[in-house]
Order: structure tokens, then sequence, then C-alpha cells
């Protein structure tokens, strides 16, 4: 069995102590590759030097994250675009995040729209984040549509109307991890209504860890959790969603 871990903060402070293990047991477990989106200007430099360390494993992305837009953000998008893209696979992770605050909202909304501008000049896909603003991101997009080279709406846990949504952007995908083996989460029935053909794995590792794991540090090698429960809800074997779930991410990602 060959998986693909579409978003994994590999270069967290929480895998400093044992990242090299947490590489070799995803490896075990089967992963292919590994997707390591940045945050901010910060971490681009330690996704950079991560990647790095795993050549032809771990692939990097370059973006600003929604929560950590600020006043200063045009200068930061200023300093990240003036970045060699050599081996960067997406822009990302970017979008909205309007759940505990929308203090920056504005700055926000032209931080993302910016952004998606860049994926579109660089012909590179996007790796998106959204929570409580499905409706803005939409219509930001939408301005777009004809340009964009797709990516994935990450950390779907949203219902079947919005991820029709979402799917009708050509050559986009979700992401699904560990919320689709939680006792009380709806994503099961909706995920047996989708096309198998737009859906990809991702952990968001160190957060988000599958049952019966939950709670814990999360790391790729527990997404055969995920992919043991996305095969009961498609009535297919595991192997058959990781085969189909990499084939979508390599389609995405070009790797």
């Amino acid at each position: 069995m060959r998986f693909i871990d579409t978003h994994i903060h590999l270069d967290g402070e929480e895998f400093d102590s044992d990242r090299s293990e947490v590489v070799e047991r995803a490896i075990e477990a089967g992963a292919q590759y590994l997707c390591v989106p940045a945050i901010d200007l910060p971490s681009v430099g330690r996704v950079l030097d991560v990647c790095r360390q795993f050549p032809g494993f771990a692939f990097p992305m370059i973006g600003l994250h929604p929560e950590e837009v600020r006043d200063d953000f045009e200068e930061v998008l200023d300093a990240m675009e003036r970045m060699p893209l050599d081996g960067v696979i997406a822009i990302g992770e970017v979008g909205l995040d309007f759940y505990w605050s929308r203090e920056f909202e504005q700055q926000q909304l032209v931080a993302f729209e910016r952004q998606v501008r860049w994926a579109c000049r660089t012909r590179l896909p996007l790796m998106i984040h959204c929570r409580k603003a499905q409706n803005e991101m939409v219509a930001i997009l939408r301005k777009y549509k004809d340009e964009l080279q797709g990516g994935v709406f990450h950390c779907f846990t949203g219902n079947l109307q919005e991820a029709s949504q979402l799917l009708d952007f050509p050559q986009f995908v979700l992401g699904i991890g560990g919320v689709l083996t939680f006792k009380k989460s709806h994503l099961p029935e909706v995920l047996a209504q989708l096309p198998t053909d737009r859906i990809v794995l991702e952990t968001d590792a160190p957060y988000m860890a599958p049952v019966p794991m939950r709670g814990k540090r999360n790391e790729s090698a527990l997404l055969v959790h995920v992919i043991q429960k996305m095969a009961e809800c498609w009535g297919v074997s595991a192997e058959q969603v990781a085969d189909i779930t990499t084939r979508n991410a390599l389609r995405v990602f070009h790797i």
C-alpha cells in the first residue's frame, strides 16, 4: 500500500526530538510522499530545510496562513514572492479564517486574493485553509476560475452542499483527515456521496490525530486509520483507497 500525506507540518517543533523516526514510521506505513506547507515567513526556511533533509520524499509549499496575517502582510508576501520556487509544489497554506476573530478580516481577504494571483502567475496549485469563510473564499476564487491550476481544500469537514460548491472548481480536491474517524463526525455520510477522484488524504499533523489516537500527536503513519475508515465509506479495500487518493494527489501536485 502506498499513500501520500498532502498536508503535514513536519517542520513543527513537535517533531524536533524525533523527526527522522516520524519519517521512518511513515515510510514503513506506506507513505510515498509528504507535502509540507509553510505558514509564515520564518516557517518557510524551516520547511525548506526539513524537505532538504528528506529529498524526494518531503516536498515544500510556500504561503502565508490566514491566522498569521497582520498589518505587515504586504511586506511578508513581497519577501515570499522574491524567493525561488525550485522544488516548491504549491502556494500554501493560504486562505481565510474568521473562526476566532475578524480583527484582520480585510487584510486576510487582500492577502488571500494576492496569493491566489501568485498561484495563477506561477501556475502552481493552492493549499487552501478555510474556516467560517467559505462564501468569501468562493467569491474570490470565482474571479480566477479560468486561471487556477487547482489545489486542495484542506481539512474539509463540511456538508454535501458545501462540498459541491467547492468541487465546482475544476482540478480542486478535498483534503480528508482524522475528523473522518471521529465518533460524531458526519463526514462518512458525506464522503460516501462524493466522487472518489476528488479526494486526497492528509493528516494536518501534529494536529487532528484519528481515532484511536485522538488527542495525541498526529503523524503520517496514522493515516492508515483514515484509509481504513475511507475504505468502509466507499465499500472498497484499503489498498484501493490508497491507490485512488495517491493518483489524485499526483494529479494535483505534479510530483
